[in-house]
């Protein structure tokens, strides 16, 4: 497996964005690995995960307008971010990835957690590369971050199959928000699937978090890895 920083331009100025991909001389898919609101260096192990099981995986740092050295905590942070500059810097990462050599570029995904799985649910709609999406407890749904309609309201947009995880003791989403979001994509006939998982709040399959419940993540896994093989190794 190899893994670095590189640099990808977005609107004139460097985003470092973490790139791993494993071994071999075969194009494979490429995977989009959106952070959480705590930041990008949080998730570098889900995109080496990505790496381990035979997909690219890039994951952009989202919070790359800051001033260097930036010590805002990180809801302030997130607060800054923008529809707009959310959908540049993965639009940005996507070509990042179709320009790789080891990347198939016809076969590209997403996965994001927390403020990544809003992400998740806004690019499916918005970049028609984008192949499968997985969100982890994308909290917000229902709002625009600055001008533009909000991802629930792009739901009749979105063009890829999407997986969502979700836990029963989340607040944000929160279970009535996870049927909302399944009553809007079964109207519209979006091909989804949704799990939930008891004993689990939000970040439950966060590394490192406090709220880290290793039963709810280790069983994603292998529905997540399972559902990128299913629409991106098998497309």
């Amino acid at each position: 497996m190899a893994a670095s920083w590189e640099n990808v331009k977005v609107d004139g100025s460097n985003m470092r964005t973490y790139v791993s991909a494993p071994d071999g001389s075969s194009k494979v898919p490429g995977i989009v690995v959106v952070q959480g609101q705590t930041g990008v260096d949080d998730f570098l192990e889900f995109t080496r995960m990505v790496a381990g099981e035979g997909f690219v995986g890039a994951a952009p740092d989202l919070y790359q307008r800051d001033p260097p050295g930036c010590k805002d905590d990180a809801p302030t942070r997130r607060m800054r971010l923008t529809d707009q500059n959310v959908i540049a810097d993965i639009n940005a990462t996507i070509g990042l990835l179709k320009s790789h050599p080891a990347v198939d570029s016809a076969r590209i995904g997403i996965v994001g957690f927390c403020m990544g799985g809003r992400a998740v649910y806004l690019m499916s709609a918005v970049n028609a590369d984008l192949k499968a999406g997985v969100m982890y407890y994308g909290g917000d749904p229902f709002h625009a971050w600055g001008d533009g309609p909000s991802p629930f309201d792009r739901t009749v947009q979105i063009h890829c199959p999407i997986m969502g995880h979700f836990g029963e003791d989340d607040k944000n989403p929160s279970p009535a928000d996870m049927r909302k979001l399944d009553v809007e994509m079964t109207r519209l006939g979006k091909l989804h699937e949704f799990h939930s998982y008891a004993n689990a709040a939000h970040a439950f399959a966060n590394f490192g978090s406090a709220n880290y419940r290793e039963h709810a993540a280790k069983a994603s896994w292998p529905r997540t890895f399972g559902f990128f093989s299913k629409h991106l190794k098998g497309a």
